[in-house]
């Protein structure tokens, strides 16, 4: 699987840590940055990651910051974009089975990287449902009009 990830400063080491874990399972990762520890804004990540996915270069993203808000914020801004916001694996299951989530949004200083690599695993071998939540999805598709 292609995916994009992003953080700021705030969450390049598990970024890093992420990154390794998607390469040792054998997936494509586009690296949106930062690429450091220093200060950094995290839209500048955020966006380009989630544009990855939007346009569909990359089938799923993972955005990171300190806590995840911020990045998942800007995520969900990008038109085609659903982000979900996780920091324990059944809301990972959940967002995937009837969200049809794309994107994952994690808080480094809320997650740590044992626990990171678990919700992002269930979150990228998780299927989305169908059914019912086809009609659910299109309305919340709807309000991007």
């Amino acid at each position: 699987m292609k995916i994009s990830i992003a953080c700021d400063h705030g969450a390049y080491e598990l970024k890093e840590r992420l990154k390794a874990h998607l390469t040792e399972q054998g997936h494509e990762v586009m690296d949106c940055g930062t690429n450091s520890t220093d200060s950094c804004d995290y839209p500048d990540f955020a966006r380009p990651a989630a544009q990855l996915v939007a346009d569909g270069t990359c089938e799923r993203g993972v955005v990171l910051c300190t806590t995840g808000i911020g990045v998942s914020m800007v995520a969900n801004k990008v038109k085609g974009v659903r982000c979900a916001l996780c920091h324990e694996t059944l809301s990972a299951e959940m967002t995937r089975r009837h969200n049809d989530a794309n994107v994952l949004a994690m808080g480094a200083g809320v997650t740590g990287g044992n626990l990171a690599e678990r919700i992002l695993d269930v979150f990228l071998s998780t299927e989305f449902e169908g059914g019912r939540h086809v009609r659910r999805v299109d309305k919340v598709m709807e309000t991007e009009q």
